[in-house]
């Protein structure tokens, strides 16, 4: 793989065995250029702090291609609302909770906005039909309020360690040119 890959955690990071830190490796393992960003403050972040960590990383490492698990995919609809990232080829919206989450820890970046634009050629919304952290009814509709293509996973959770998603190997069948 040729494009650049850069992975943005959610809430507490996504340590191994997260699926996030399985697919870093695998990438990097076959020359891949990838960018596993670590936010600082993963249990209690802040959307002003995270937001500038983020634009730095992207200005630095300009990324053809942005994987967003979480609280990231929320984190990347205030940078688009505010205009602080630049297109890319492609943008994997994974598991976003939702834009009413009420997490005490979480409450800078809620409620959150529906950006107008991705910023992105192409973007795939993977949810799951259970998923604690968003409704499947709220996912479809957020993927139709955006117009995007959508993946649908069965009983996945969160799709995360916990739902059992360390290795996944459909999500690295994504990255094969």
């Amino acid at each position: 793989m040729s494009k650049k890959v850069l992975i943005i955690h959610g809430w507490g990071g996504s340590d191994a065995p997260h699926w996030q830190a399985w697919l870093a490796s695998e990438l990097a393992a076959n020359y891949g250029c990838v960018y596993f960003l670590k936010f600082s403050d993963v249990e209690y972040p802040h959307l002003s702090t995270w937001g500038n960590e983020l634009v730095d990383a992207l200005e630095d490492f300009q990324p053809d291609i942005v994987v967003c698990h979480s609280l990231a995919n929320t984190l990347w609809f205030h940078l688009c609302e505010n205009k602080r990232v630049k297109n890319i080829e492609k943008l994997f919206l994974v598991a976003p909770p939702s834009m009413h989450c009420d997490i005490e820890e979480l409450k800078s970046f809620f409620p959150a906005p529906i950006p107008r634009t991705l910023f992105a050629k192409e973007v795939l919304l993977i949810s799951s039909d259970n998923d604690p952290y968003m409704s499947l009814h709220e996912a479809k509709n957020l993927q139709q309020t955006l117009h995007l293509k959508m993946h649908i996973m069965q009983n996945a959770g969160h799709i995360n360690a916990e739902s059992g998603y360390g290795e996944w190997p459909w999500m690295l069948e994504q990255f094969k040119d």
